[in-house]
């Protein structure tokens, strides 16, 4: 089972915080290549991804920014 990243989701709350894909790179620890492949489902996120995110974007739940796929 892989987890993609829910890139509008993302994006949204990205803009609702006035943040950008750049800035969320910086604070995961990633570049902003990485991050832009994750947010076209080029890449999956790891597990330790998925909580830097998470821990960074403080007010999400995993369900609010990741899906599961078969």
């Amino acid at each position: 089972m892989k987890v993609s990243l829910n890139a509008e989701a993302l994006r949204r709350m990205l803009a609702r915080r006035n943040l950008s894909q750049n800035w969320l790179a910086k604070r995961v620890g990633t570049t902003s290549g990485y991050m832009s492949q994750m947010m076209a489902g080029k890449r999956y996120p790891s597990p330790i991804m998925r909580r830097k995110i998470l821990k960074v974007l403080k007010d999400c739940e995993f369900d609010d920014l990741f899906t599961l796929q078969d």
